[in-house]
């Protein structure tokens, strides 16, 4: 049976509703595995509940998160189908009851936790920030996440000081360049270690004061020794007052090893693919801190100083004083590229998927 326009009816069915928006497009995990087995689906366009927003999204923010939640190895485990991408920004579509802070129309900034990789989300109205008219959409999707972690990484736990010594570990990756830029916006000295002598010289232009670049895979006995004298060197013989390593694995030890008397060592993320184990000696021969660093936690937690926080580096980006680094710009046809360039460490700054 054919409908209007000769088209079968369930076909042409399919056209009418998705012109009129209640489907959109998505890349879903429909089961746990590699990047390249994201696939595109037409699924329905989300209805806003009380005290939620509906946002057409213009640019989501890659993460590693998204790296661990398609391979089923997050600390959350979605039900799947899921869309990876939790950083968003766009346009308020819709509103649901009760939100007065929103209306469509509106440009805003907001973590979701998931959902960001469709041309449509849906996200909690409290957790939505003014998106600076300044800003593009691919820079405003860059930093939340990245420059959230890193803010409360930096000021929160490790309580930085204006003249520490600060070492960043993993520094031109997302989270490493946004360690970098507010360790520096916060008094620090920088010290940036990375793969590449490209990726050490990215983080100096950035604005570390110093940098090194350390070797990749497994580390040899000689190699982790290489890296403690690194650090050592680079912080003028006495250590790391506060190391930001987003990288984990082999280089957990040493870099715990050059750590100053009470120094903090942030705990970040495992990039490098392993959990590391620490001999707790350590700690009690330093005087150092081992300090767990869980933004997306810390918000559920305590929303009012998280929101405080990105209201606060919303400011900063939106007067110039720290400029994300977007490296990549992939349209959501192509999103399971994204993510492998953060799984393959080949990011340099941040990777935005734009629908």
């Amino acid at each position: 049976m054919a409908g209007a326009g000769g088209l079968p009816y369930g076909q042409h069915r399919t056209v009418i509703v998705q012109h009129l928006g209640i489907f959109m497009k998505a890349a879903l995990c429909t089961h746990y595995g590699p990047p390249e087995e994201l696939v595109i689906q037409d699924i329905p366009s989300p209805k806003a509940a009380k005290g939620q927003v509906v946002i057409t999204v213009k640019a989501c923010g890659v993460n590693f998160p998204d790296v661990l939640m398609i391979q089923d190895k997050y600390q959350f485990r979605p039900a799947l189908p899921i869309s990876p991408g939790g950083e968003v920004a766009g346009i308020v579509k819709e509103v649901g009851e009760g939100v007065a802070s929103h209306k469509p129309g509106d440009k805003v900034i907001v973590s979701t936790g998931s959902g960001g990789f469709a041309e449509e989300v849906l996200a909690d109205a409290g957790r939505c920030v003014p998106m600076p008219e300044n800003l593009d959409y691919a820079v405003a999707s860059s930093f939340f996440v990245t420059y959230g972690t890193s803010y409360h990484a930096l000021k929160d736990r490790a309580h930085l000081k204006p003249g520490e010594r600060l070492v960043v570990l993993g520094a031109a990756g997302g989270v490493g360049v946004s360690a970098v830029e507010l360790g520096k916006a916060m008094g620090a000295y920088v010290v940036a270690a990375a793969s590449t002598q490209e990726k050490v010289d990215l983080a100096k232009s950035l604005g570390a004061d110093e940098g090194f670049v350390y070797p990749t895979g497994s580390l040899t006995k000689d190699q982790q020794k290489a890296l403690s004298e690194d650090i050592k060197r680079l912080t003028g013989g006495q250590g790391a007052d506060v190391l930001y390593d987003p990288v984990g694995g082999d280089y957990a030890e040493p870099a715990l090893r050059a750590m100053n008397w009470e120094g903090r060592y942030l705990v970040i993320g495992f990039a490098a693919g392993e959990i590391p184990r620490v001999p707790l000696n350590l700690t009690l021969l330093k005087g150092c801190d081992i300090v767990g660093v869980f933004w997306g936690a810390s918000m559920a937690r305590d929303p009012k100083t998280g929101l405080a926080n990105l209201k606060e580096i919303t400011k900063w980006i939106a007067e110039g004083k720290l400029k994300p680094h977007v490296s990549a710009q992939i349209p959501l046809a192509r999103a399971g590229e994204a993510i492998r360039l953060l799984m393959d460490r080949k990011a340099q700054g941040k990777v935005v998927v734009v629908p």
